[in-house]
């Protein structure tokens, strides 16, 4: 089987060097160049054809984001961003993946050589899925982020009748992993101020998710937030699980409430699918339902299923519209989903469900 062909771009000769070594100990992998710069880079990437390219953030020249932005407009192709800024600036990630970006890794700030040695198995895993990843190309340069809406009359939008009472009870439950963080938005912009209350577990580690949420709830009309242990789960709101804790629902008394723990991770994530999907199996039952988005692995996948048999209705996203068909594949093969669809419909199903009869029957697939 070929190797996968890597081109490593970073100012540092040191990381150069480290993630070089790094790549060349797989027996699936080699890099096949290292550019101190992206204009070095791009006549690297020309000349080799790589698979995979890991991407800083800060470098002379051209930064890193506005490289990625060019790259994946003229010659889209997997990019891991490794990088500092990644960690310290979570916003910086967040465009980086907006622009198309597969995944990130945060460097080392003191330490750098053990560092980065000890995150050997994490860059190398997001290389590979990096090489299968789905890309597609930057049709424009991102929208500059959302400003806070001016008070005033609000955007016209079609009138919509509002969704029925009932819909206040139900819960929507979202999993995600690699190119979620693009994935869930494009599900919650569409979703109305009145929308069913919206709980969320993105694979993330500690640091970033206020940032996700905080982008998320400018661009939405609801509010999005990240999740706070024993709030109240109220419609109109979407909780976010902070990284690196898990985020499952329980009932006190007749309200709907957040829990957020420090436990051992599961499935190898912390947060984890499984464990909002399992509660919700549990505490919601017909009151939920369950959306599967991109991702790499199976976490969730079992206790999808757990809430299909406890009579959720479930929604997993396509194979041609994933990032990674990872997640909604192990989901599908759970027999877990309702409903296959494209990201872009996934979110009018969910209101033109939410919107009909209550005792509608349910197609499955």
């Amino acid at each position: 089987m070929a190797k996968i062909r890597v081109v490593v771009v970073d100012d540092s000769a040191l990381v150069r060097s480290l993630l070089t070594e790094i790549i060349n100990r797989q027996p699936d992998m080699q890099c096949v160049g290292a550019a101190a710069d992206p204009l070095v880079a791009r006549e690297m990437i020309r000349e080799l054809n790589p698979d995979v390219i890991t991407l800083d953030v800060e470098m002379p020249r051209m930064d890193g984001l506005e490289f990625l932005s060019r790259l994946m407009r003229l010659r889209p192709m997997p990019v891991v961003m490794v990088s500092t800024l990644t960690e310290q600036g979570a916003d910086i990630t967040l465009r980086a993946l907006e622009m198309g970006a597969i995944d990130y890794v945060a460097k080392p700030r003191i330490g750098i050589t053990s560092g980065l040695n000890e995150l050997a198995g994490d860059i190398v895993e997001k290389v590979r899925i990096a090489a299968a990843a789905h890309v597609k190309r930057l049709s424009a340069a991102p929208a500059a982020p959302a400003q806070p809406v001016a008070h005033g009359a609000p955007p016209a939008e079609p009138p919509r009748a509002p969704l029925p009472r009932l819909s206040t009870e139900k819960i929507i439950c979202i999993g995600a992993s690699t190119g979620g963080t693009e994935a869930i938005r494009e599900v919650l912009v569409p979703m109305p101020a009145d929308s069913p209350a919206i709980v969320i577990t993105q694979h993330m580690p500690p640091g970033f998710t206020t940032s996700f949420a905080a982008r998320l709830n400018s661009l939405c009309k609801i509010r999005v937030e990240e999740a706070r242990d024993g709030q109240r789960i109220l419609p109109g709101h979407a909780y976010i699980a902070p990284g690196g804790r898990h985020l499952r629902i329980d009932r006190s008394g007749s309200n709907y409430v957040a829990v957020v723990e420090d436990t051992e991770p599961v499935n190898r994530h912390k947060p984890s699918v499984e464990v909002l999907f399992r509660s919700a199996a549990r505490v919601l039952g017909p009151n939920a339902l369950g959306i599967m988005l991109t991702g790499m692995g199976g976490d969730g996948a079992q206790a999808m299923r757990e809430m299909k048999d406890a009579g959720s209705y479930n929604y997993v996203q396509d194979e041609a519209s994933c990032v990674v068909f990872g997640m909604p594949r192990m989901a599908i093969q759970a027999g877990a989903a309702h409903e296959v669809l494209p990201l872009s419909q996934i979110a009018p199903a969910v209101l033109a469900r939410l919107a009909s009869n209550p005792a509608l029957v349910r197609h499955r697939i």
